[in-house]
């Protein structure tokens, strides 16, 4: 449409200048000098109202969860003289769902205006917010300009957590109680006492205050954690997870967020996913310490801890974790398995029938750990049959087992049985 218009001009400025050439009359120059006239006035209007402005976005937090929305705040401010009739501004965000594109009609001079934007957030993962573009153009309809502002910032969302009222755990075996009057190096968080340095004490082992109170070194001695530590691992092997989810605009608008209803993608990965962080969140909320570990592409590994730092970290590990591993759960239980101390529980999320990973929970209670299993259905997602096969088998060796299927309600199916 723009260049049919221009080139209208274009061909009035050339009918102009012939007939003025042909026939010496000034009014035909007149006329064509007043449309190239009008070209260059419209062009700088144009590029004015693309350049002469400064946009911004303000985003309250660079962490979002699925289920909860993200608030942005947009100003825009005309710096020029000019007013600008109407600016078209295009969000080019990676970010699911996420309209944030805006129009703006009338900026008067030196004037400014705002407009915020909230976003549900549909799926875990990284995104960029940003770039912009504005499209602007001439009271004339001639010329458009568009400007990219390449200003961009990062945003991480977690993957959903649910609020378990209660998940079975069975005891763990390490003792608790009187202090171990011998050299150790290993610290926990159970400090028992202090005690006189000997030869071969760690350094971050130093009591200070003690110590310069009674002029000799001092350390602290520590005991054993009565409650035993708890490993979620994941399996992130691509063989054995179902399921396809591509979010669009039209989710945000059906899913009953609001009534506290998390709906989760309907894949084999986002309900493991979702186990995985409702449970690290419950067990952190305990005052347990958890650790982390699948096998994506790369080992995976968050060492066990407590505390609201620890449930960060491992919701950040989720949010971009991709199963796209070969390698499978048999081989990686067997590998990690080794490294665990005994009493240790572990939890193993995984949607895989194949026969191997029971023998090596099996080998893991003789080692003396306690296991638990959560097995995600992956008939009900389009994919292999068996898991009620599997649990069977698990049961027989006393692994408590938890079955979870598409659209179940994952705090029901994760609460009220008993441990081993």
């Amino acid at each position: 449409m723009l260049d049919r218009r221009r080139n209208a001009i274009y061909l009035i400025i050339a009918i102009s200048l012939l007939a003025g050439l042909v026939t010496g009359r000034a009014f035909f120059y007149n006329v064509s000098y007043a449309f190239i006239g009008l070209l260059v006035f419209a062009f700088f209007w144009a590029w004015s109202g693309a350049n002469w402005l400064r946009l911004g976005r303000q985003t309250r937090a660079q962490r979002a969860q699925v289920g909860r929305y993200l608030e942005e705040r947009f100003t825009i401010r005309n710096t020029s003289v000019l007013p600008k009739l109407w600016l078209e501004i295009y969000d080019e965000s990676s970010l699911p769902a996420h309209r944030a594109s805006h129009v703006v009609s009338n900026l008067k001079s030196r004037s400014s205006s705002a407009w915020t934007v909230r976003t549900l957030c549909l799926r875990r993962g990284e995104f960029m917010l940003g770039p912009l573009r504005v499209v602007t153009g001439d009271p004339f309809g001639l010329f458009e300009v568009e400007r990219k502002i390449s200003a961009t910032s990062r945003l991480v969302v977690y993957p959903p957590t649910l609020d378990l009222s209660d998940f079975a755990l069975p005891i763990g075996l390490l003792p608790g109680g009187d202090a171990l009057r011998r050299q150790s190096q290993q610290i926990t968080a159970n400090a028992s006492g202090v005690r006189d340095y000997v030869p071969g004490d760690s350094m971050n082992r130093i009591h200070w205050r003690s110590t310069a109170r009674k002029t000799r070194l001092i350390v602290k001695e520590f005991e054993l954690d009565p409650l035993a530590d708890i490993w979620l691992i994941m399996d992130a092997e691509r063989s054995v997870h179902y399921g396809r989810y591509a979010p669009t605009v039209e989710d945000a608008d059906r899913m009953p967020w609001e009534q506290g209803v998390t709906t989760i993608p309907p894949t084999t990965e986002e309900y493991a996913i979702a186990v995985t962080a409702s449970l690290t969140r419950y067990f952190l909320q305990k005052d347990r310490s958890v650790g982390f570990a699948t096998h994506n592409q790369k080992r995976d590994l968050i060492q066990v801890d407590r505390g609201p730092r620890q449930l960060t970290k491992i919701l950040e590990t989720l949010a971009v974790l991709e199963a796209r591993g070969t390698l499978p759960l048999e081989q990686f239980l067997s590998l990690e398995g080794d490294l665990l101390a005994r009493g240790t529980t572990v939890v193993v999320i995984t949607p895989s029938t194949r026969q191997g990973w029971v023998e090596s929970a099996h080998r893991l209670r003789q080692r003396g750990l306690r296991v638990i299993s959560i097995l995600i259905d992956a008939e009900s997602f389009g994919g292999r049959s068996g898991a009620e096969h599997v649990a069977a088998q698990l049961e027989m060796i006393r692994v408590p087992t938890y079955i979870i299927r598409k659209d179940d309600d994952l705090r029901a199916a994760l609460s009220g049985r008993r441990a081993y």
